[in-house]
């Protein structure tokens, strides 16, 4: 039987217990925001208010990142997220370090029925796609945060007990030298699929568990591949069931094998049953050695609501799809980044508490139409009824000829921005704002997300705007809004006209026209006749003030 070789497990690294400030004190401290869970939800939220300069404390009951044993576990990060991590100043790291891709293909058996590339649609500085493994995001985020320096990270501090109050939530925590107390304005529950918070209060995720079983194998191999995303529906080289084959950082392959629902776990993970997998894969010749097995089956879940009182879920606290697509991980980034200005801008009193209710308003209906997205992927790759079968083998037949069949072909949606529904605070919805490449008219360059990066503002790009605009508009100057022209002589910091710039925003037509753009880069309004009243009233409509 042949011998198969693993790799070293990777040193992670453990920051220290340090004794929290609270123990032994008779009176109860209170803090304005405390974060539980340092995974990537609680960590970007960490990272964007101690970035805006808003304190907080991020509770953890570990003192390390990832999983012991080097698992990968997340390791698509799309182009959302990307441009997030450049607002927080962590992208260079996360794209050196990871494997940037754009390009995928499927297979139905020995044949490939399409094709795609994400760049094609792109206007952003940041890439459709970074394949990195999760505990270097969780790593790199710390480093940043530890070096902004406004957050206090607690290791080793497990929270054991909450009690949501009218005006705050009390906490217990429970650490190596003792219990303590503290005393929130605001609790961010980011502590995973398996929460202890929703668990002690009760509420109801309406988790559903599927029966496909899948075995992960993170391996290194000699073999040269493009770096592209390949997927196949119904492998010949494992037994028609489907397979994923995606590039990481280290020169490890993630591939993921659909295995028969009744699988014994254990059996499918064993060296010799995931290496014969290889080696059908593979070839018999070609050298490799296992950094990770695991098998996972995957359930979702979804809270009623995301804001209860002074407590708020995000990420897999609050909603788990199914691992199709990368909508899981990259919804939890975004779900802190959709949180974090309004936290921030009501910590430091420029919005009301109503601008809170507007996370759950938005980052529900995100995480909804994304279980709806993942649901359809898992019944195309394990069909419930000979009819879907048939559905699938007809899809599959007609995706080489067809365009209209090659849409049909799900093997996972990959992620994209949500768009945001209508509301009082987004009169015509919100969508995101990629990080377009700027030049100033005067010389120089910068990005939509450099502009967003300092403070917590909303920008408002002004199409040729004249001086008299500007000067009348200058009385908005004790608002969160920052003014940008884009062409014209009004006096304001102005970027160079540029057609797909005007055309990104819905500004290429007229002249004139005025995009309000939220500190999340999503676009809250579109102003034809841009006066200070109007301007005003954008504004305070997408703070949600009354």
């Amino acid at each position: 039987m042949e011998e198969f070789r693993f790799a070293p497990e990777y040193e992670l690294p453990h920051w220290p217990f340090v004794a929290p400030p609270e123990l032994g004190r008779q009176d109860i401290v209170r803090h304005p925001i405390v974060i539980v869970g340092a995974g990537p939800a609680g960590l970007t939220l960490a990272c964007d208010l101690a970035k805006r300069g808003v304190p907080a404390v991020l509770l953890d009951e570990d003192d390390t990142v990832g999983v012991r044993g080097a698992s990968s576990r997340g390791i698509c990060y799309a182009q959302k997220s990307l441009e997030i991590f450049e607002r927080l100043g962590v992208y260079q790291r996360i794209a050196d370090k990871g494997i940037t891709w754009s390009f995928g293909r499927t297979f139905s058996g020995a044949q490939e029925v399409y094709n795609f590339n994400l760049q094609i649609a792109s206007v952003s500085a940041q890439p459709p796609f970074v394949n990195l493994q999760q505990f270097y995001l969780e790593w790199f985020l710390v480093d940043r945060v530890l070096e902004l320096g406004v957050v206090d990270l607690r290791w080793k501090n497990r929270v054991r007990r909450i009690e949501p109050g009218g005006d705050g939530v009390h906490i217990e925590v429970e650490t190596p030298a003792g219990a303590y107390a503290i005393e929130a304005d605001y609790v961010i529950d980011a502590s995973g699929a398996n929460s202890p918070i929703r668990a002690q209060l009760g509420l109801d995720a309406h988790t559903s568990r599927s029966t496909d079983r899948w075995c992960i194998s993170d391996v290194r191999f000699k073999k040269p591949l493009p770096v592209e995303r390949w997927t196949w529906v119904d492998a010949p080289f494992n037994e028609g069931r489907a397979v994923w084959q995606h590039l990481m950082a280290d020169g490890v392959w993630r591939i993921d094998y659909q295995m028969p629902e009744d699988s014994d776990t254990a059996h499918i993970s064993k060296p010799e049953v995931a290496g014969a997998r290889l080696r059908e894969q593979l070839g018999p010749d070609v050298e490799f050695e296992f950094v990770w097995i695991g098998p996972y089956g995957y359930r979702d879940h979804l809270l009623d609501r995301f804001r209860h009182g002074r407590l708020f879920f995000i990420g897999d606290s609050a909603h788990v799809v199914s691992p199709f697509g990368a909508r899981g991980g990259n919804t939890g980034i975004q779900d802190a980044a959709n949180l974090g200005w309004k936290l921030a801008l009501v910590a430091q009193g420029q919005a009301g508490d109503a601008l809170l209710d507007t996370y759950d308003a938005e980052r529900r209906p995100a995480a909804a139409e994304n279980l709806k997205v993942t649901s359809r992927t898992a019944r195309f790759l394990a069909p419930r009824s000979p009819a879907e079968h048939l559905m699938r083998r007809a899809v599959v037949a007609l995706a080489s000829r067809y365009s209209f069949a090659r849409a049909l072909v799900n093997t996972g949606r990959m992620s994209v921005a949500n768009a945001y529904p209508a509301g009082d605070h987004l009169p015509e919805g919100g969508c995101s704002v990629q990080n377009l490449p700027l030049r100033w008219q005067n010389g120089g360059s910068c990005s939509l997300m450099q502009l967003l990066a300092e403070g917590t503002h909303c920008l408002g790009l002004w199409h040729a705007p004249t001086r008299d605009q500007a000067q009348a508009a200058a009385a908005l100057a004790s608002l969160p809004l920052r003014l940008i022209g884009i062409g014209g002589d009004s006096g304001l910091p102005t970027l160079a006209p540029d057609e797909t710039l005007l055309q990104h925003l819905g500004l290429d037509d007229p002249a004139g026209g005025f995009c309000l753009i939220r500190p999340d880069a999503y676009r809250a309004a579109l102003l034809r006749d841009p006066t200070p009243a109007a301007i005003a009233a954008a504004l305070h409509a997408a703070l949600a003030h009354d």
